[in-house]
């Protein structure tokens, strides 16, 4: 196989980092010392089994003196030979095989004999044992530490060095020595604190620690540039590790770290540095802003890296083995951390890690605690409302219909109702480049003309044209980003709703999908106008769904007619049916909320479709919205009384309800639900004179208006306060949610009680005898007996 690992180009060499190239030098290096090191190991063995073969060779007893001697002289010449590594190969080779053989190792080296003779079988073990010479106890034999040989006249001259060996037995008993007086001093008794004592000692470590990150931060805050440095000791004290403070130490580390990044943090997102950028040399200034913003940026992160540490390790009820804080602890850390994050979404929604705050965030917003949850989505729905250009907003619903979808619509509905606090309703689509262009005043012909030269009109005619032409270009891109992204953020919130219109109909989110069509149903394109209506007037037929989610029907589906759907030719006689149909669903108890939705949808349906609606409608609905004013709270009473002023101003001939002689065709039929034949104009609106004796003052003015004919002016005119109110304003304001009365009672000043010495004029004259007798006469109490007056009663 051809080798297909080519060579590195210089070019590509000269890309190769300094360090990357000393790493591959240190490698090679180290697998040469490697190679050489088991070599020499190996070297070592061999050597090893020789001189262990030569020693265990047996000798005669008469021999042994001249075997010694010559044995001495043997190691000598030995220690003066060359070493192994330096012998030829067919000696090193022999060696080997000599290493290798079974028998000359392992054999029995204590008898002359050849190796497969038998032993004798008289043999005593004692005149064997006797016939092994005695081996001396030596001293451990020197290694030795080879160096270059010298070279002479008579030859090659090996030299060695012996190896120093350490004083190991001095040093171990230092150590002992070491290790007795540790045990001593840990055997002295730790002093037992009180529980007073305790508690001061914590205070006092925590006044320390408070002082400590006050310096810290006070000192970041006066000159961030020259102290950024200190954000590192400040973030360290994250991981407090003394058991008794660490909790309070490390919330207060999270909130003093999230105010200094609020406030030192700049209005513009820091990129990091391209290569080229960093070659080039730049100013002292540039340079130290440069270093502060890669400082700023590198502590931010680790930052948000330890808060989200401590929301997983909650989560996940993950207790590491080095931490000193309790798992009951780690809640209240986890609720400081998502309130650092909370902040940071909202403060900073320009600056890096934006986005990664966000997807920290949203999934918290479908958390178990209801705390946790409820902070998520207060922090988003300020997010919503004060972003103004929509980048953090489109970010944030990307994440939340990601959740949706991944959870399979099982999420809470609050989730989907934050939709509601977006700002694209307040995108005017239909202004021109012109009307948004910063208006520039530029000279007139006739100023040109009086205070410059022919060359400089010229020049001043070529410079205001592309003024202009700047200031157009510039505006209509900031307009069409804005657009764009508006756009975008739409269609992502339309797809979800839509979703769950299809595939999660008896989903708990239904009422924030209906809610959420409802406001921004102008918005929809008007393709899906069709589709929409026949899938809301399917759910409202179906009969699942509540009172509010059938309303949150209507109001949508009037409110995608009364924008683009005018051009529709679509008949929304249904929806007028079942609206009238289920008004006398409300009262004064717990549907009495839902009346505010009722008077936006009676906003919609006759007020902005004013042309569309016939006269018989009209009626039926202002008869009954009449009765049922009679059976609501008085802040309800107020909304619909004000709905029928805008019907009697609006709609022509409705005064036929206030005057009791006329007669049409049939009779009123106030139990039909069909508010087109219920001949509404043969009857009178009775309840007006019920209400005028309402014991709400504003019910009472109301009343009077209308039985004046609603006029604009004059004595029955309303007071403006309340002519230029809508309905759903009158409404919300006379709301009696805090247990209060509007407008307050008048206190009443309290009587003085008369004092009565005599109770003659509460008591007749004959009863007035007898208590004074009773008073009088002293009453001997004398015991009840009970069954005597039993037996008397049973004989009677």
């Amino acid at each position: 196989r051809k080798n297909t690992k080519r060579v590195p180009s210089f070019r590509k060499l000269l890309r190769t980092s300094q360090i990357k190239l000393d790493n591959k030098l240190k490698n090679k290096q180290y697998k040469q010392k490697s190679a050489a090191k088991k070599y020499r190991k190996e070297q070592k063995k061999l050597r090893e089994a020789v001189r262990d073969a030569i020693s265990r060779k047996p000798f005669p007893l008469e021999e042994c003196k001249k075997k010694q001697v010559a044995r001495k002289w043997e190691e000598k010449e030995e220690e003066d030979a060359l070493p192994l590594d330096m012998m030829d190969e067919d000696d090193l080779k022999l060696m080997e095989d000599l290493a290798q053989k079974a028998s000359f190792l392992t054999r029995d080296l204590s008898s002359n004999e050849p190796v497969h003779v038998k032993k004798r079988k008289h043999e005593s073990v004692i005149e064997k044992y006797e016939k092994v010479p005695r081996r001396l106890q030596t001293e451990p034999e020197k290694e030795l530490i080879h160096l270059l040989p010298i070279k002479d006249k008579t030859g090659i001259i090996p030299q060695a060095v012996e190896k120093p060996v350490l004083n190991v037995a001095h040093d171990e008993e230092e150590d002992t020595e070491d290790m007795e007086e540790a045990e001593d001093f840990n055997e002295e008794p730790l002093p037992v604190l009180t529980p007073e004592e305790m508690a001061a000692q914590r205070r006092q470590k925590l006044q320390e620690r408070k002082m400590h990150i006050a310096a810290l931060a006070s000192a970041i805050l006066s000159e961030p540039d020259s102290n950024i440095k200190k954000l590192k000791e400040l973030r360290a004290m994250l991981m407090e590790q003394d058991p008794n403070v660490a909790v309070i130490v490390r919330k207060l580390v999270m909130v003093s770290l999230m105010e200094i990044f609020k406030d030192i943090a700049p209005s513009y997102k820091i990129r990091p540095l391209t290569e080229a950028e960093k070659a080039t040399k730049v100013k002292k200034e540039t340079q130290k802003l440069r270093e502060f913003e890669e400082g700023l940026v590198s502590q931010y992160k680790f930052y948000l890296e330890n808060l989200e540490q401590t929301i997983k390790d909650w989560k996940q009820r993950k207790l590491k083995k080095s931490n000193v804080i309790s798992l009951k602890a780690y809640k209240g850390l986890a609720e400081v951390a998502v309130k650092c994050l909370c902040e940071l979404l909202v403060a900073l929604p320009h600056f890096n890690f934006h986005n990664n705050i966000i997807v920290l965030i949203v999934p918290l917003m479908n958390d178990p605690s209801k705390m946790i949850s409820e902070l998520c989505v207060e922090a988003v729905k300020k997010l919503f409302k004060q972003d103004k250009l929509g980048y953090a907003s489109l970010g944030v619903v990307k994440v939340i219909s990601g959740l949706v979808r991944s959870r399979n619509y099982d999420v809470r509905p609050e989730v989907l109702k934050v939709f509601l606090h977006l700002r694209i309703k307040e995108v005017e689509l239909q202004k021109d480049s012109e009307d948004i262009a910063p208006k520039k005043k530029f000279m007139t012909y006739k100023e040109k003309r009086k205070n410059l030269s022919r060359m400089q009109r010229k020049w001043k005619k070529a410079e205001e044209k592309l003024e202009r032409e700047l200031l157009e270009a510039e505006a209509s891109e900031s307009k069409e980003k804005k657009l764009k992204l508006h756009t975008e953020t739409l269609n992502i919130v339309f797809v979800t709703y839509f979703r769950i219109l299809k595939k999660a109909q008896k989903s708990p989110l239904l009422p924030a999908v209906l809610e959420g069509l409802a406001k921004f149903a102008h918005l929809i394109n008007v393709e899906f106008f069709d589709d929409l209506l026949i899938v809301l007037h399917s759910l409202i037929a179906s009969g699942d769904l509540s009172y509010r989610e059938s309303l949150h029907c209507i109001l949508s589906a009037f409110h995608i007619l009364s924008g683009q759907g005018d051009v529709l030719n679509i008949d929304p006689m249904k929806f007028y049916t079942h609206l009238y149909k289920t008004l006398f669903s409300l009262h004064a108890g717990g549907t009495n909320e839902d009346i505010g939705i009722v008077l936006q949808c009676l906003d919609v349906m006759f007020a902005k479709r004013r042309k569309q609606v016939s006269q018989q409608r009209a009626l039926a609905f202002l008869k009954r919205l009449s009765i049922l004013a009679l059976h609501v709270l008085p802040n309800s009473s107020v909304g619909i009384l004000a709905t029928n002023r805008v019907f009697m101003q609006t709609f022509p001939r409705m005064d036929l309800l206030l005057d009791n002689e006329s007669q049409g065709s049939g009779v009123y039929l106030p139990e039909l639900d069909e508010p087109e034949h219920c001949n509404a104009q043969n009857t009178a609106l009775w309840e007006l004179h019920l209400l005028q004796r309402h014991y709400h003052p504003t019910v009472q003015k109301f009343a009077s208006h209308l039985i004046a004919g609603a006029p604009t002016e004059g004595s029955g005119a309303l007071p403006l306060d309340l002519s230029q109110r809508s309905a759903a304003e009158l409404f919300e304001t006379y709301c009696m949610k805090g247990m209060t009365f509007n407008p307050p009672v008048a206190s009443v000043t309290s009587r003085r009680k008369d004092a009565f010495s005599q109770m003659d004029s509460f008591v007749d004259e004959e009863l007035n005898k007898q208590l004074q007798q009773h008073i009088s006469e002293t009453v001997a109490h004398k015991p009840l007996d009970f069954a005597k007056h039993l037996k008397e009663s049973s004989l009677a």
